[in-house]
């Protein structure tokens, strides 16, 4: 079993600050919706967010939408060989449990993380599918103590995803940054004992996740 870790995510609630912003108010007011419990998206809330902290890194929840499809649709992770965590960029974490079936319409994946953001727990009649906790990077390390910490960043070392896919192991957590723009804070570096680059490009984390996945099913499934 390895894990996936999708750090410091552009994935929160429009933060208390931003919620009177006139932008905010009619995009809340558009969906029939509170202001603080919609997501952030820069699409929408661009003027509210200029100047705000992590500028760069925020407000994008579709490029977590389109990474969850990816790890969640392949065979990995319906064989339940790998185990996925969202580890937003205010330190929640939203643990996906076994062969939920995440919607492919934006939509639908918007509403289903606002109401997990509120309820904290999305059930189906017998099983947790999402849950929410407070939760920083390092306590999510801790609790689940993998083996080796493998992270991609234009920072780290060049090497091909093949040749990366040979390093993952057994209880090996795999970080992949869930942000548009920018680099890893220090505290989810410092976590970090193998940080890859796969070209002087800086690619989406969708893409990332696609291939570094699909070349380690290869090493274990062909």
């Amino acid at each position: 079993m390895i894990s996936l870790i999708l750090a410091e995510s552009a994935l929160e609630l429009v933060p208390q600050e931003l919620q009177n912003h006139i932008s905010v108010l009619s995009h809340a007011q558009k969906l029939g919706k509170n202001p603080r419990e919609i997501l952030l998206d820069n699409s929408w809330h661009f003027a509210a967010m200029k100047g705000m902290d992590n500028e760069i890194k925020r407000g994008r929840p579709d490029l977590v939408h389109f990474s969850i499809l990816e790890a969640t649709t392949i065979p990995l992770y319906l064989q339940n060989k790998i185990k996925i965590y969202i580890h937003t960029i205010d330190d929640k974490v939203i643990y996906i449990g076994e062969n939920v079936h995440i919607p492919k319409s934006y939509h639908r994946f918007e509403g289903l993380i606002e109401k997990l953001f509120l309820d904290k727990v999305i059930q189906s009649d017998i099983n947790t599918l999402l849950k929410i906790k407070n939760k920083s990077f390092s306590e999510l390390i801790d609790e689940i103590k993998p083996s080796k910490i493998i992270g991609f960043s234009t920072k780290g070392e060049l090497k091909t995803f093949e040749k990366i896919s040979f390093e993952i192991v057994d209880n090996t957590c795999i970080v992949i940054g869930g942000f548009q723009k920018g680099h890893f804070s220090e505290s989810v570096k410092s976590k970090i004992n193998h940080l890859f680059s796969i070209d002087n490009l800086s690619y989406e984390a969708h893409v990332v996740v696609a291939r570094i996945l699909y070349e380690y099913e290869k090493t274990i499934f062909m």
